[in-house]
């Protein structure tokens, strides 16, 4: 006796169909899994074994063979419980139904319960793509995957739940896709909170306008760690595509809220500054995500910059460029996404007060240069705007003047990233921070004014070409804000005052 039910496979980020074959015949009695399996899949046995047991379901006395195809894939996690099982119970004639157009994915307790298991999401997409009709999950993870449209969508509670439903005696209702609710901002922090702060309130804007990276400069108590924690009030709204990618990673690092299983506000992480290398990139025996993978599409806030171990933030400079974190194993490599807003706080010094209008620094000079040395130029040159947040003056702070809610500033944002959504349609590009090299000139034209400036500016401050770049892009984006076509000079203008910091605090470091 052979037969085939389809199952799915999962790498990272990456799901791919699993053909489970099964050949049974006369013989001992024994039931062998192969096809590059690893000891949570070849554990199956057992628990499948009491599940059918728990289920009332005679478990065939023969000699069972499961074959996970492609069998030079290695076969991680649970998932494949489901798929195996409904095999047997084809294999043994207790399936009365077509299902040769399903997909199974779902881990077996003992007791015959249907658990839930991390990656729904990409691996019912997968399923979708490579032409099943319907996909039968835990019920827990249902709702995750009625996000995906095309594809019918069963909840199974317990084994026997299945059984009867492929015998044809108790349908189960296939789940309803997903709708998601409105986006609410209520009790988001508002940027109407924060007094004073004109300038850097605008460097904020427009970096949330182009996605751009930026770096906030400043002493103890001048806003930093308020503003960066009030951009996501201001941040524009998601894709659906963008939603579908960064619920695909919470689903793989088992985070999502199985109430809202689609990700429909940007995300923001702000990991603390003992944090490792593999907790912020990514890593460990299996691979998960780390925090510049779980805030992709949204933001990534790194406070007290200065504080994480340098060897740390080193790591962060390729993916940054890349959009993309690989971590590699003996068994293979994964690829996680992570094209991500970064923003950073850091003191100037130790004491936090150099350079400061008022109040003495107490750090020497070496004790500054030792403290500024932990972020490289590299590192640094990877930020498109860096402000200084200057001291609050006492004027702005008992003015009682109402500021700018995150509600006016948003809708700002968000018709200058349509703009760019229309510019960029079709071509993977998310924001004017993504613009590739390829086309950078052609979108970024400048007015014959701009273009002298920035020449001008460029050989004076001997600005590295990565430096250029970010200089164009953050110059279309301030004319994106203000509907301009061309880019003038009073766009680079402004793009130059958010690139000369490092001018001042690394000049002589």
């Amino acid at each position: 006796m052979f037969c085939r039910v389809k199952g799915v496979g999962l790498n990272g980020m990456n799901a791919y169909p699993v053909d489970v074959e099964l050949e049974m015949s006369r013989g001992l009695e024994r039931f062998d899994i192969v096809g590059l399996a690893d000891v949570s899949v070849k554990e199956s046995r057992e628990r499948i074994r009491s599940a059918f047991r728990s289920s009332g379901i005679k478990f065939p006395p023969a000699s069972v063979v499961i074959n996970l195809a492609p069998a030079d894939v290695k076969k991680v996690g649970s998932q494949h419980d489901l798929a195996i099982s409904a095999a047997i119970l084809d294999a043994i004639g207790e399936v009365n139904s077509d299902i040769s157009d399903s997909a199974f994915i779902g881990e077996l307790s003992l007791g015959g319960e249907v658990r839930g298991v991390n990656g729904v999401l990409p691996m019912t997409i997968s399923a979708k793509n490579s032409g099943r009709r319907r996909v039968f999950v835990p019920k827990e993870n249902a709702r995750e995957a009625s996000v995906v449209s095309g594809i019918e969508v069963y909840g199974v509670s317990t084994l026997k739940e299945l059984w009867d439903h492929l015998c044809d005696r108790e349908k189960i209702a296939p789940m309803p896709p997903y709708v998601p609710e409105a986006e609410d901002y209520d009790g988001a922090l508002d940027f109407c909170d924060v007094m004073g702060q004109a300038f850097a309130k605008k460097a904020i804007e427009v970096a949330a306008c182009g996605g751009h990276n930026i770096i906030m400069i400043g002493s103890p108590g001048s806003g930093k760690s308020m503003l960066a924690k009030r951009i996501p009030s201001i941040l524009p709204a998601m894709t659906f595509e963008e939603s579908v990618e960064t619920t695909n990673v919470y689903s793989i690092a088992g985070l999502l809220d199985k109430s809202q299983p689609l990700i429909t506000r940007r995300p923001f992480r702000s990991p603390h500054h003992t944090v490792s290398t593999a907790g912020l990139t990514g890593g460990g025996t299996i691979p998960r995500p780390g925090e510049i993978s779980l805030s992709h599409n949204g933001l990534l806030f790194l406070d007290e910059l200065a504080e994480f171990q340098r060897s740390t933030l080193e790591v962060l400079r390729q993916p940054i460029e890349d959009q993309k974190v690989s971590i590699s194993r003996a068994s293979g490599t994964v690829t996680y996404p992570c094209s991500v807003m970064i923003v950073a706080a850091m003191n100037p010094c130790p004491c936090g007060y150099y350079g400061h209008p008022t109040k003495k620094c107490v750090c020497t000079k070496k004790q500054v240069s030792q403290y500024l040395s932990k972020i490289s130029g590299p590192l640094l040159d990877r930020f498109d705007l860096h402000i200084e947040v200057a001291p609050v003056e006492f004027e702005s702070l008992s003015s009682g003047r109402k500021e700018e809610p995150s509600s006016v500033i948003r809708e700002r944002v968000q018709r200058a990233r349509e703009i760019q959504n229309r510019r960029f349609r079709g071509t993977g590009i998310t924001c004017n921070a993504r613009i590739t090299s390829d086309i950078l000139h052609e979108v970024c034209a400048l007015s014959p004014d701009a273009n002298a400036l920035l020449k001008d500016v460029f050989e004076r401050l001997g600005l590295s070409a990565r430096a250029y770049d970010k200089i164009l892009k953050v110059s279309r984006t301030i004319a994106d804000m203000e509907g301009a076509q061309t880019i003038e000079k009073k766009h680079v203008s402004q793009a130059v005052r958010y690139r000369t910091l490092d001018r001042k605090f690394w000049a002589n470091e």
